[in-house]
C-alpha cells in the first residue's frame, strides 16, 4: 500500500516534500487538502500515530487561522471542538500530512522523513 501523501498544491512546503519523496523513489497516493479534506475520523486515528497534540495538527501560519482568530481558540477548545475545526477546512490543517500503515508525518522535516521512510 502506497503512502497518502496529502498537500496542497500551492504549499511551497509541500512542493519540497514531493520533490524529496520522488528523488528519493518513494511512491505515493497524492491527495489534494483543499479538494479532499481530511475528516475527522481520519484525524482522529492520525492524531495518535503521529505522537502530536492535535494543536501541531494547525497551520498557525496560514491566513485562514488568522482571519478566524484561532490562536486563543485553539488553547482552550475541548478536543472534540478542535477535530471540528480541522475537518471544517483544510487550510486549517498543518500539511504535508503523510500517512503510512506505521506513522503519520505532519509537515516536512527532511531529516525526520529521512529517518521513517529509509
Amino acid at each position: 500500500m502506497k503512502p497518502l501523501f496529502i498537500q496542497y498544491a500551492k504549499c511551497g512546503t509541500c512542493q519540497k516534500a514531493s520533490k524529496w519523496l520522488k528523488a528519493n523513489g518513494i511512491e505515493v497516493e497524492s491527495r489534494d487538502i483543499i479538494t479532499i479534506n481530511p475528516t475527522k475520523e481520519e484525524l482522529s486515528a492520525w492524531i495518535p500515530e503521529s505522537g502530536l497534540p492535535i494543536t501541531k495538527f494547525f497551520n498557525t501560519s496560514g491566513v485562514r487561522y488568522k482571519e478566524l482568530g484561532l490562536k486563543d481558540v485553539v488553547k482552550k477548545a475541548s478536543e472534540e471542538e478542535l477535530l471540528d475545526l480541522l475537518a471544517s477546512e483544510g487550510k486549517l490543517v498543518k500539511r504535508p500530512i503523510l500517512v503510512t500503515p506505521d506513522f503519520v508525518l505532519v509537515g516536512f522535516k527532511e531529516a525526520d522523513w529521512e529517518e521513517k521512510l529509509k
